[in-house]
């Protein structure tokens, strides 16, 4: 026993002396905000642009408190508990002339009067009322209750119901037959009191019915549930959304072994990527005439055209034509009524619709197509086809805006839907976010990244286009707020190497910025955190791919390193802005103390760089996005004096699937690597993701099975590190369950798993980050610096 002793204690030596070498240390940086500060967030003004409200936790409480910032004073206070509940939502709809604000709260409906600012309120029930807007000429309130639309005249105060939704199906009367309809007509036939009593029944109904006030049609709903009720502004036409639920669906239940009860609790989870999916209709009902009719989908141009990938299975591609299902979204009607357009996306996510709805057959005039073999997407376009993606109307009526990826990069157009003529508002490979119109109508607001990937800056747009204005110039991220007139932006700014603070700027170009918020700890800044050296590396298709690079001052010739693999695949890492991973971001400085260089990649898949850039994925996860980290590996080594055998990798969710790929199919490129809470087997994994880049397991099995680590298993011939939270609700714990059993049949020996019993996806408990980034250190020690 001895020996084995001696050896442990050497081990722990020298980790320790290794820790010593940097000032932080895994127990400190996993501490996360308590360790950091917790930075202010959703901040937003009040009504009169004179405050700024915004949630905050500089007093690390259990959750975030509400502070304040009145615009001239000395800085923020905390809002009282009496004040917060008296304080508007922030969200509500407005009047055309922004003079008054309608909003829920607590279940009820109230209206604000924005000059006064008085309240009133309109519902005091128990029923949840909500979706409330100002109906046709502002004289009516319309919100929706119990599931049907009521409409409240402010004038007398009535409320009026304007649908009749049932569950269920209408009640058809009882038929006779054949034999009784002939006796029944024989013996009114034969006595002329059971003929005349039957008659004054007849009529008792009719007065009786004539006597009640009217009531709007019953609407039975099949067995489908209804949202969305909405009227047009004119005052004609209610639509709505029916959803019928999936058939035959199999959820995962994942169990709660540490749970409150002392019992193993069942959670009830999402199904599987390829499982049935729920319908979604619009409907249209005019309460005028009766009529109920449902918006037409088969008549959208393309709607039976096969996919690509197709080709590849003889027996669908040879398949009769089909239709496919869409889910719809609208109708989006004009401010004056007259006109109504439609977005419809396929279930497949291959196509985007925006078409001019007619009102009176549910017939589409199609007014643009954005159609993409892999999946459609990009920045107000929408990851899935459960979104519309943004649009609108311009003042006149007669004009649409909306975002496309047409040019490979996602900007703004606008489109006359009466002759269908197109215009570009912005150009350029760049993305545009967050776009809105400003109060007066006569410009756009924007976020973009042009000029440089790792920035976001905030931009003023003429409405029919010219030289977009640039407010905002330091260099990071600005995410802005604009104060109700438009005047001073609150923005939350942050840089590669300092969090998110609060700011107080003018909307003009070069303006100062006021700082408002104060969040770091003292503990976070007696650290000299590095700004990652912003760069670029050629991959192996002449490809230039982005990435953040750590470096020691001095690093040692054929010294260690690790590449980082950022997770969900569509999201960006390598910008100049504070990382969303956060505790990486230290971890990373934390390995360089010790010796290490890391570099942190946006592979092919990460946001912000373009339509192909987004696609290059489909059909093959594990392809160019993995092959970009086994080429930032070569370009470390080359370029960076690191040892070719002397390369970790790591990485969560997306991030542990591209590190089990790369210890499965480049076995010989990294020497150790750490999949944490990572997907194993995509056909487990959930359809709105999925489908888009792989379409369905049964339809396109060949993607899976390129993509899945699960099935390259048997090449694992380095050290990993599986680390998994047991009560992951997104990646199941099952995934991890199942590539053990598989690595265990296959006789594998270097691998090792650490099980989080209370942890979900994302990690909660400082104790959890601890123990999972100790033991990836240790990985790294044990296997990169022999």
């Amino acid at each position: 026993m001895r020996p084995i002793y001696i050896v442990v204690l050497l081990l722990a030596l020298s980790f320790s002396a290794a820790t010593a070498q940097s000032s932080l240390s895994i127990p400190q940086i996993m501490q996360g905000q308590d360790f950091t500060g917790y930075w202010p967030s959703s901040p937003w003004w009040s009504e009169d642009g004179k405050t700024i409200y915004f949630d905050w936790n500089p007093d690390k409480n259990p959750s975030d408190s509400l502070y304040k910032y009145v615009v001239g004073s000395n800085g923020p206070v905390k809002v009282t508990p009496n004040e917060r509940r008296a304080l508007p939502p922030r969200r509500g709809t407005y009047n055309e002339a922004m003079t008054k604000k309608l909003y829920e709260k607590g279940g009820d409906v109230f209206v604000l009067d924005l000059k006064s600012g008085a309240a009133t309120q309109v519902t005091n029930t128990i029923e949840r009322e909500s979706d409330a807007y100002f109906g046709p000429d502002e004289r009516t309130i319309q919100f929706t209750s119990d599931n049907n639309l009521l409409s409240w005249d402010i004038s007398s105060g009535v409320i009026t119901q304007l649908t009749n939704f049932k569950e269920g199906s209408a009640k058809k009367p009882k038929k006779l037959s054949e034999q009784d309809e002939w006796l029944k007509n024989d013996q009114l036939g034969l006595s002329k009191i059971v003929k005349q009593r039957h008659e004054e029944d007849e009529l008792e109904k009719e007065i009786r019915k004539a006597d009640q006030p009217g009531r709007p049609m019953e609407i039975y709903l099949e067995g489908k549930s209804v949202s969305g009720i909405q009227m047009s502004p004119d005052g004609k036409i209610i639509s709505y959304v029916l959803f019928k639920s999936a058939d035959n669906t199999h959820n995962t239940m994942v169990p709660e072994f540490v749970a409150e009860s002392g019992y193993t609790e069942a959670i009830n989870t999402r199904t599987k990527v390829g499982s049935d999916l729920s319908k979604r209709e619009v409907w249209m009902f005019t309460p005028a005439t009766g009529k109920v009719m449902q918006v037409k989908t088969n008549d959208l141009p393309g709607i039976k055209d096969k996919p690509d990938f197709y080709a590849d299975y003889p027996k669908l591609d040879t398949m009769k034509a089909f239709e496919r299902e869409v889910f719809s979204f609208g109708p989006f009607w004009s401010d004056d009524g007259s006109k109504a357009i439609m977005v419809y996306r396929s279930v497949d996510n291959k196509d985007r619709w925006i078409t001019l709805l007619n009102p009176e057959d549910g017939s589409n005039t199609l007014l643009d197509r954005q159609r993409d073999e892999a999946w459609v997407g990009g920045p107000g376009v929408g990851w899935s086809m459960y979104s519309p993606g943004d649009i609108g109307w311009l003042p006149d009526n007669k004009r649409i805006w909306f975002q496309s990826e047409e040019t490979g990069f996602s900007h703004l157009y606008l489109l006359d839907v009466e002759s269908k003529s197109k215009k570009a508002l912005t150009a350029g490979k760049h993305e545009v976010y967050d776009v809105s119109l400003s109060k007066d109508k006569k410009s756009w607001y924007f976020s973009s990244n042009e000029g440089d990937f790792g920035q976001r800056h905030f931009y003023k747009l003429p409405l029919e286009g010219g030289k977009a204005l640039k407010i905002t110039s330091q260099v990071g991220s600005n995410d802005v707020t604009l104060s109700p007139d438009e005047k001073n932006l609150a923005m939350l700014y942050s840089t590669a190497n300092k969090p998110w603070e609060l700011f107080l700027m003018p909307n003009k170009p070069g303006a100062t910025m006021k700082k408002i918020t104060s969040s770091t700890t003292p503990e976070f800044e007696a650290y000299n955190w590095r700004t990652p050296e912003f760069t670029t590396f050629t991959a192996r298709d002449g490809t230039e791919v982005p990435a953040r690079l750590y470096k020691p001052a001095n690093p040692t010739p054929n010294g260690a390193a690790v590449v980082f693999v950022h997770g969900a695949g569509y999201l960006q890492n390598a910008h100049k802005w504070w990382s969303s991973y956060y505790r990486e971001y230290m971890f990373h400085n934390f390995l360089v103390d010790n010796g290490y260089t890391v570099l942190d990649i946006d592979y092919r898949a990460s946001a912000g760089y373009g339509r192909d850039w987004r696609t290059a994925i489909y059909r093959f996860m594990g392809g160019w996005d993995l092959s970009d980290n086994v080429d930032g590996a070569k370009f470390l080594v080359e370029k960076h004096s690191v040892g070719k055998d002397k390369i970790g990798v790591y990485g969560g969710s997306y991030g542990g699937f591209i590190t089990l790929m790369a210890l499965f199919t480049e076995p010989d490129v990294f020497a150790a690597g750490a999949g944490l809470r990572s997907v194993t087997d995509w056909a487990h994994y959930n359809h709105g993701y999925t489908s888009n880049i792989l379409n369905t397991p049964v339809l396109d099995s060949i993607a899976y099975r390129k993509s899945s680590p699960i099935y390259y298993a048997e090449n694992l011939k380095k050290p990993l590190l599986i680390a998994h939270g047991m009560v992951d609700t997104n990646v199941h714990f099952q995934d991890v369950v199942r590539l053990s059993q598989r690595l265990i049949e296959l006789g594998k020996k270097d691998w090792e798993m650490a099980l989080y019993p209370v942890e979900n996806h994302g990690f909660v408990e400082a104790s959890s980050w601890a123990d999972e980034y100790r033991r990836i250190f240790e990985l790294f020690e044990k296997n990169l610096k022999k």
